[in-house]
């Protein structure tokens, strides 16, 4: 008989690559504490622009979309890292957020945070691993005058 066994950061991949609209070409940043675990599954399934927070680079605007698994952590942690990863974002940029709670105050909370940072919530999601939003940024940054 052969075990199989599903590493939790799998379950919630699918989920996170169909909120965000990810391609294979999109620029993805993974943050989260199997940040690194999730990035190699997302390279092994072609996603080859991925990219975790330990190896992501300098902060310039260059990722189209940012996954967050903050499961088994508090939310109030996850402002410093949002404040953090937004620099990382495009002016399109996604952000899907994935934690534990499944409680309407605690999904209200997030969207607070998100909206404070110049997201709007697109989409929020419940599935058997916790819950997600997906998130937008309200504006877009005008062009910059060339010198």
């Amino acid at each position: 008989m052969v075990s199989v066994k599903v590493a939790t950061g799998d379950r919630i991949i699918d989920p996170m690559i169909a909120l965000a609209g990810c391609s294979t070409q999109h620029r993805i940043l993974i943050a989260g504490s199997k940040s690194m675990e999730m990035m190699m599954e997302l390279q092994r399934r072609g996603y080859l622009h991925a990219a975790a927070t330990g190896n992501c680079g300098r902060p310039a605007g260059q990722y189209d979309v940012a996954l967050v698994d903050w499961r088994r952590r508090p939310l109030r942690t996850l402002e410093a890292t949002l404040d953090w990863i937004v620099n990382f974002l495009g002016p399109t940029g996604t952000l899907v957020v994935w934690d534990d709670a499944q409680k309407p105050a605690v999904n209200q909370s997030l969207c607070a945070l998100l909206e404070a940072r110049g997201f709007a919530v697109a989409q929020n999601i419940v599935h058997e691993c916790g819950s997600a939003l997906a998130a937008r940024r309200q504006q877009t940054y005008p062009l910059q005058k060339a010198a």
